[in-house]
């Protein structure tokens, strides 16, 4: 493949010129030449550039996609680890959450949080010291 040029590997990516700039000034990616002062870019960067936009476009860090490029193999997998164990802990979260507002959207109260005896109860709960998360494990 030829070399192209910072602006067509950008746009090629869907983009800004400035984020491959910032990407060579992170060490993330490095141009394989320079024409005319321009970065130009082979496969192999091309590549790197669409895994930070692919690990950009979930919502991970840039450290992240940067060690799984050039980390040794025990550092990148401990730190995907840890990152896998955070999304653990987010999709949890989301689903206690989903739970929630699904209760509330069945319940026929018109006000959940004022008439609904499953919601008085967890609140009167709260109110009696028990923590937040103890009651959301609580069996549903």
């Amino acid at each position: 493949m030829d070399l192209i040029p910072i602006g067509r590997a950008a746009a090629a990516l869907g983009m800004a010129p400035s984020a491959l700039r910032y990407y060579d000034e992170r060490g993330l990616v490095t141009p394989a030449a320079r024409a005319g002062g321009k970065r130009m870019y082979d496969a192999e960067q091309l590549r790197r550039l669409a895994f930070i936009k692919l690990a950009q476009s979930l919502g991970l860090p840039l450290d992240t996609a940067g060690a799984v490029l050039d980390a040794p193999g025990p550092e990148w997998r401990e730190l995907i680890h840890r990152q896998i164990a955070e999304l653990d802990e987010v999709i949890a979260q989301a689903r206690t959450a989903q739970h929630f507002l699904s209760h509330a959207l069945k319940c026929p109260a018109e006000h959940p949080a004022r008439e609904c005896p499953t919601m008085l109860a967890g609140l009167d709960q709260l109110i009696a010291g028990t923590p937040v998360a103890e009651l959301l494990s609580a069996p549903r």
